[in-house]
């Protein structure tokens, strides 16, 4: 209520009254005093005392000035006293509604809105919001958009993101990043990813760096500088979000974690500097060791002992333990326990990351760094895996590294956001719908087997057999484990020996770059705990714990052994049980398991004195036992014999394939590079077919020819007792059924066919023949000659017996005349003659092939003979 006039006041009151307005008509009763002189007034100075004796008399009722316009009162109604929480209520309400019409008022704070601020006075509202971001305006309510977010104002940006201002502003644009961002198909990503992931109970979704950057850009600049703040504020926003879809999410999981993926620069482990601390980094691996999952201290209630009163919650860090000072309820100074209930736990997990054998510098030591792994990254990978890592490179304090160097010195770890392991079902989820359209109609073609034995090692020249055998190593078996009684592996296992220069090593390699997860290791540097396991003491705990070896590491994988005899004898009896039962079973410092090794064995060796001969077995030849050798499902014998055919093809292929990958050559091809580079898939699609046929293609036996693989055992049981050479065993009936369900992986069917079985059947042969005498091969050869000849291109044959019959042509030439001819002709009648002994009984297809024709053969259909050109490279004495 307005304060009414007064009759009576002093002369600073009345001075006071008087001289803003000059035209001030007074009361008829005030005349007077209105007539005082000014001279009067100016000599009291400073005024009068106000607060004086007769201060009361200025509020005495005076009925003539008591006057009220009875158009404003509301005497008619009796009104209930209004509480303090009604009275607040209806005042916001009041304030809401003249913000909305848009009149001008003062509130408590000193603050002031306008609708027109917007428009009339731009500088005002952003001093406004610089003043909320400085934290000097705590009311959110008038927090303004920050546009300039980038610019930090001399602060640094984890203090900047820290305060009140910035940290209202990312919320609200990651917010609506999530919201509203729509890929190319006009879907809603992470809503939908939100969705799923509430569906599934789960508590992490995964947000691209790369997207995040183009739509946000200040949020990608300052992500990588104060992770810890800006993850944490991404953790708070998802889930506002998510209890805003679901209200009762919170009874499923009380956190909820963005998971920051394709961070597009990745570093290595030993580039890690000071630089790199407390940033946002992403690195390659393989695990090498990891710890249980330990219950770590989250948020911590403690219970005084004294009272029973409830302290807490504390906030537990990562670096020291927060304990309570005293007992707010009885002052005491404890002592304190933990309150079980209420205590909130999550998962711990520390695993040691390794360098990546590929990616280690020539003539380095692998480095290793630890990274821990919270919630629900927990138990993602085992020892063995490669793994994408993206996490926070921070420090924490070790009193045993001062103690040891005798300055501050800090460890550094890895709190991981986001783990990929790089397997097989990784690389499958990230297959496009293009990908596996592409895969499919790939198989459908019906040289899809040719196509891919040419792609394997295509910088190589020949060697089909090995290229086969280490494609069929490749797609592997599919294993069995009925009842789960009796385990049969899957996977095949091939060993490669033959004469120094053959390429051996380099299949090894390429299989290394090739395969999904491959290990790489030499006989010379593996030792039997290197390949199996070891058991060492943690030097921070003083535990006994295993740590994996070579065969372990390659779990689902390859194993890759070169120089293969330089293994001592000890050493590699350690591996007999990982090839066969694909199990590694420890009994060492009261550690007894059994360790997982499947795994396929590509292994290479030399033979005795450096070359094969070949008048011997291959037992004789190599150094090896006949357990170790009846473990290997193909032998792949490779003699570097003198053929000036094939050394003259050779050579040209090798200058060639150096001329075809100089940057500035591209275009010189000759035949048979072009006619490989037709049949060859890219290296990329290669990897993608051989993952896609592993892990979705199961071949089953339910048509297989039984009785074909019976009489062919039976078959090689017996040549083998009459040549006393290599020991067939039940294995190699395994070893057959083996190569029949790769063979068919090779094609994406789901069961085994006779093409299949006669394939396999036609690979155990070659194993077995090559590595008989070579006085015993030839009768074998005739022996099963219908079974060697599956599916082998008749131009091929054909063309290795025309060879034949050329070298024997120039030897008899050179033995009775002893010049040397340019030309020779065979007779077409000798060529008829040994095709006929294979059933190949047209050969004009075969004078119109390109081998044909490119190893200089003319048909002259007159004479009805074949002349050859010799090369001036065959005219050389042997």
């Amino acid at each position: 209520m307005p304060r009414r006039p007064q009759e009576e006041s002093s002369p600073s009151r009345r001075s006071a009254m008087t001289s803003p307005v000059q035209d001030f008509e007074p009361f008829e009763d005030e005349g007077d005093l209105l007539g005082d002189s000014q001279a009067e007034i100016e000599d009291e100075g400073e005024g009068e005392e106000l607060f004086g004796d007769n201060m009361e008399d200025d509020y005495r009722p005076m009925p003539g000035l008591d006057r009220y316009d009875p158009a404003i009162l509301d005497d008619e109604e009796d009104y209930d006293d209004m509480s303090q929480g009604d009275r607040r209520a209806a005042e916001l309400e009041m304030r809401k509604r003249d913000r909305e019409a848009g009149i001008f008022r003062r509130d408590d704070r000193e603050l002031f809105y306008d609708k027109e601020d917007d428009d009339e006075d731009p500088r005002a509202k952003r001093r406004k919001a610089e003043k909320a971001a400085t934290g000097e305006l705590e009311d959110t309510e008038m927090i303004e958009s920050i546009e300039n977010l980038e610019d930090t104002k001399g602060y640094t940006i984890k203090e900047w993101v820290c305060m009140v201002g910035p940290r209202t502003e990312i919320v609200n644009r990651f917010k609506n990043f999530l919201r509203t961002y729509v890929n190319s198909k006009g879907s809603y990503v992470y809503k939908e990813r939100l969705r799923r992931m509430c569906e599934n109970n789960q508590a992490s979704f995964t947000v691209e760096f790369p997207t995040l950057a183009n739509k946000e850009h200040v949020l990608a600049y300052f992500l990588p500088e104060a992770p810890f703040q800006m993850l944490e504020i991404f953790n708070e926003v998802a889930k506002e979000i998510v209890l805003s879809i679901f209200p009762s999410y919170e009874r499923v999981t009380n956190e909820i974690h963005v998971r920051i993926s394709d961070l597009p620069l990745i570093e290595e482990l030993r580039t890690f500097r000071k630089l790199h601390v407390n940033q946002l980094v992403r690195t390659l691996g393989v695990v090498t060791a990891t710890t249980g999952v330990l219950p770590q201290l989250s948020i911590v209630k403690y219970d005084c002992n004294k009272c029973g009163f409830v302290l807490g919650p504390f906030v537990q860090s990562q670096y020291a333990e927060v304990q309570p000072g005293n007992c707010p309820e009885c002052q005491s100074l404890g002592p304190f326990m933990i309150n079980m209930e209420q205590t909130i736990y999550r998962n711990y997990q520390k695993i040691t990351l390794q360098e990546s054998p590929g990616r280690i510098p020539a003539g380095r030591v692998p480095r290793s760094k630890d990274c821990i792994l919270l919630a629900d990254l927990c138990d993602r990978c085992k020892p063995g895996d490669e793994v994408d890592v993206t996490g926070v490179y921070t420090n924490s304090y070790d009193g045993s590294l001062n103690t040891d160097q005798g300055f501050p010195v800090f460890s550094t770890v890895i709190f991981a956001n986001h783990l990929v392991v790089k397997d097989c079902k990784q690389i499958v989820q990230s297959l496009t719908d293009d990908d596996m359209n592409a895969i499919i109609k790939m198989s459908k073609d019906p040289r899809i087997a040719e196509r891919i034995v040419a792609s394997i090692a295509p910088s190589i020249y020949g060697h089909d057999y090995i290229k086969r055998a280490l494609a069929l190593a490749l797609f592997g078996g599919e294993p069995k484990n009925p009842g789960q009684k009796h385990k049969v592996r899957g996977d095949i296992n091939v060993l490669i020996c033959g004469d120094p220069g053959t390429a051996k090593s380099q299949f090894l390699k390429f299989v290394e770059k090739i395969a999904p997860r491959a290990v790489f290791t030499t006989g010379q540097g593996a030792s039997a705990v290197g390949l199996t396991a070891y058991v060492r003491r943690n030097p921070q705990s003083r535990e006994w714990t295993l740590e994996a070896g070579a065969l372990v590491l390659a779990d689902q994988g390859v194993c890759l052994i070169d120089e293969f005899d330089k293994m001592n004898d000890q050493d590699r009896t350690s591996i007999h049980e990982a090839m066969e039962q694909q199990s590694i079973s420890i009994s060492k410092a009261g550690i007894v398991t059994a360790l997982q090794a499947r795994c396929s064995v590509i292994a290479a060796a030399n033979p005795i004195g450096g070359r094969y001969d070949a008048s011997m077995t291959f037992s004789e030849n190599v150094a090896l036992s006949d357990p170790i050798l009846s473990r290997f499902d193909i032998l792949c014998v490779v003699r570097d014999e003198v053929d000036p055919i094939q050394d003259q093809h050779l050579a040209k292929f090798v200058v060639g394939s150096h001329i075809r990958h100089h940057p500035s050559k591209k275009d010189d091809l000759d035949d048979t590079s072009a006619l490989i580079d037709e049949l060859a898939i890219p290296q990329e699609m290669l990897k993608k077919y051989i993952v896609y046929a592993r892990e979705n293609i199961h071949p089953k036996l339910q048509n297989m020819d039984e009785d074909k693989v019976a009489n062919i055992y039976s078959q090689l049981r017996q040549q083998s007792f009459e040549t006393a050479s290599l020991p067939i065993t039940v294995r190699h009936i395994e070893s057959m059924i083996r190569m029949a369900e790769a063979h068919a992986r090779i094609h994406l069917r789901e069961y085994v066919s006779d093409d299949d079985v006669s394939m396999a059947v036609r690979m155990m042969l070659e194993s077995f023949v090559e590595t008989q005498k070579y006085s015993v091969m030839q009768t074998m050869r005739q022996i099963f000659q219908r079974y060697l000849l599956f599916k082998k291109d008749h131009a091929e044959l054909l063309f290795y017996i025309l060879r034949q019959l050329a070298q024997d042509q120039l030897t008899f030439m050179r033995g009775t005349n002893g010049t040397e001819a340019l030309t020779i002709e065979i007779d077409e009648k000798d060529l008829k003659d040994k095709a006929k002994q294979i059933d190949i009984h047209d050969l004009k297809p075969f004078y119109r092939s390109k081998i044909f024709e490119t190893n200089n053969f003319v048909y002259d259909a007159k004479k009805k003979v074949i002349i050859h050109t010799v090369p001036e490279a065959m005219l050389a004495e042997d």
